[in-house]
């Protein structure tokens, strides 16, 4: 049997429902697989190293580092 799958995104409302359109014909049987995002534990370390970097753009710390 031949499948096509659809990806759409939605928001779940304050009952808990969930209303989608799909573009499939009124009565099609569908298969629900609801994938809800997880957070990931790495993520304030991804932005903690993608932050700004000014704090090492410091002369008198240039100086000290460099007096060699």
């Amino acid at each position: 049997m031949v499948q096509k799958a659809y990806k759409l995104e939605a928001t779940v409302n304050e009952s808990g429902k969930l209303e989608l359109t799909v573009p499939l014909p009124p009565g099609t049987p569908v298969e629900v697989v609801i994938l809800a995002p997880e957070e990931d534990p790495f993520d304030d370390l991804v932005q903690a190293a993608a932050s700004s970097t000014d704090f090492r753009d410091n002369p008198e710390d240039d100086e000290d580092w460099n007096c060699g």
